[in-house]
């Protein structure tokens, strides 16, 4: 897992990270190998809900290199259709962990 925050990259391994956060935006990048059973995924964190509307961008981004599936526990989430993103509102922290292939993604909503 690498955090990007301010231009800097820090790797966590196994370790979960809790966040402070109001919303969370997960998605996908475009992959440049042909493992298409593992793509590069980012969890973007925003201080409002709604981030996919958001013009000034989020305040952090977590990024992961070759991720199979993104597991979210315990939270209502809504599905983007154009972009094929993932939006979580209403947190008040969310906490994730990357183990071998996979995120697991859970927290608090209001």
């Amino acid at each position: 897992m690498k955090l990007k925050h301010n231009n800097t990259s820090r790797s966590f391994g196994d370790i979960a990270m809790k966040y402070k956060t109001k919303s969370v935006l997960i998605a996908r990048k475009k992959s440049i190998e042909d493992d298409f059973s593992r793509r590069p995924c980012f969890i973007s964190l925003f201080d409002e809900n709604n981030p996919h509307l958001n013009v000034q961008g989020p305040k952090e981004v977590v990024e992961f290199d070759k991720i199979h599936k993104v597991v979210i526990n315990g939270l209502n989430v809504d599905y983007l259709l154009p972009g094929n993103d993932i939006v979580i509102n209403d947190l008040t922290e969310i906490e994730i962990e990357e183990h071998n292939d996979k995120v697991f993604v859970k927290g608090k909503q209001q």
